[in-house]
Order: C-alpha cells, then sequence, then structure tokens
C-alpha cells in the first residue's frame, strides 16, 4: 500500500472567503437611494447611508437649490439621519453625488419600481 496515494477528502467550506473577510467587513458601506410612493402621483426619495462626517444639512441645501424641489433631513432610530426629498430624484441624486466626490458610483444601490 505504499505504492498508492491516499487522498482524504477535505470538506469544502463555501463560505471561507466571506468568513476571511469579516475583518473588513463596513469597509464595503452602500448608500441607499430609495423611493417611497405617497398619494397618488407623490413620491418621497430619501438618501441613506452616507457617511456622518458630511454635513447633512448642506448636502440638501445643494441638492434642493440642484433640483428645484423641497427636502428635509429626518432622525431615523435605526437608520439614522436620512435625507428626504420630494418628487422622484433617485438618478439625479445618485449623478450629483458622484460628480461632487462624496460618493463612489459602485458604492451607490438605487432601489425602486
Amino acid at each position: 500500500m505504499s505504492d498508492l496515494d491516499v487522498q482524504i477528502p477535505i470538506a469544502f467550506d463555501p463560505f471561507a472567503d466571506a468568513n476571511a473577510e469579516d475583518s473588513g467587513a463596513g469597509a464595503k458601506e452602500y448608500v441607499h437611494i430609495r423611493i417611497q410612493q405617497r398619494n397618488g402621483r407623490k413620491s418621497l426619495t430619501t438618501v441613506q447611508g452616507l457617511k456622518k462626517e458630511f454635513s447633512y444639512n448642506k448636502i440638501l441645501k445643494d441638492l434642493k437649490k440642484e433640483f428645484c424641489c423641497n427636502g428635509t433631513v429626518v432622525q431615523d432610530p435605526e437608520l439614522g439621519q436620512v435625507i428626504q426629498l420630494q418628487g422622484d430624484q433617485r438618478k439625479n441624486v445618485s449623478t450629483f453625488l458622484v460628480q461632487a466626490g462624496i460618493v463612489k458610483k459602485e458604492n451607490i444601490k438605487i432601489h425602486g419600481f
């Protein structure tokens, strides 16, 4: 039996890579841009997940001026600060955040419809 190489199958763990990278969890922080339907044709765009070092009020002021819409910053107990804008501004907000250098394009998730 010394001539035969006996190979014992090793258990394959498909989640080994994910568990090995747990130390870097949270490194890929996403900015979520969602739309919420109100009554009728009215809708609300929410932006969450921006870094805390940014001034939400200054970003909101620029967004309101750029897109001619109203908006506010809401404090949510689970999500933290969330920017709300009137209307469907998802694509506008995502291009604005990328052009302003606030977020990279690959870190933006657009949700809705």
